[in-house]
């Protein structure tokens, strides 16, 4: 082979640190109106975001909105509404945060009254700051990577998988993006990790599912 290698693959890790906005809504109304005018970091928090936060334990709504629109306001068609908003559906956050405002006011023209939740059982708007720090682990080949996976941390899942999909403009992965340096022979590992959906499952499945893809094709669906 001709060509150079790719630089080794450095693992990274993070943390969020969460900082709360001050508004909070009540009813669905009000939710419109605070998300009309909230940082658009926000919608980042309560979407990709949720995935790393050891609070978020519903396997069913992968997103804050629609977890407060069922367990809240007990909305189940609103729940499903937001829960299918994929926001790497969007061009960006201001993109997302324009259909979420678009969802909820179809909901609102199709509601006779508008519900209130009880004191306490509001929906606070939170905004996170990333924390990236290194782990010191690295991979030369692709082989030392997929020794590595199982050992990864789920910050380092998210970091790679998940979030890397905002920094780069193809929305791939760190890993894939990596194994496209060293050619045609690892194509069908990059094809196996992009069938993987983020939003069907948490970050230790996701590790499991990465891993396998060094081996295999990734299960399409969560076991009942």
């Amino acid at each position: 082979m001709s060509r150079d290698r790719p630089a080794p693959f450095e693992v990274m890790d993070c943390t969020l640190i969460t900082l709360a906005l001050g508004k909070s809504a009540q009813d669905l109304r009000e939710l419109r109106d605070r998300l009309s005018d909230v940082p658009a970091g926000s919608l980042d928090h309560h979407f990709q975001q949720a995935l790393l936060r050891h609070t978020f334990d519903d396997p069913e709504y992968r997103n804050d909105f629609a977890l407060w629109a069922r367990r809240q306001l007990h909305d189940f068609q609103l729940a499903e509404m937001l829960d299918v908003i994929d926001p790497l559906d969007y061009e960006n956050l201001e993109d997302l945060r324009q259909r979420l405002l678009d969802v909820i006011e179809d909901r609102l023209a199709d509601l006779d009254h508008v519900p209130s939740v009880a004191p306490g059982r509001e929906f606070h708007f939170l905004r996170s700051q990333i924390l990236i720090f290194g782990t010191g682990l690295s991979a030369a080949m692709p082989g030392d990577l997929a020794n590595l996976i199982p050992r990864l941390s789920t910050g380092s899942v998210f970091y790679h998988f998940v979030e890397a999909r905002r920094r780069h403009p193809a929305r791939l992965d760190d890993i894939s993006v990596w194994l496209e340096g060293w050619g045609e022979d690892h194509e069908p590992t990059r094809r196996r990790l992009g069938t993987i959906d983020f939003n069907l499952w948490t970050l230790t499945e996701m590790r499991d599912l990465i891993a396998a893809c060094f081996e295999g094709p990734p299960r399409q669906a969560r076991a009942g």
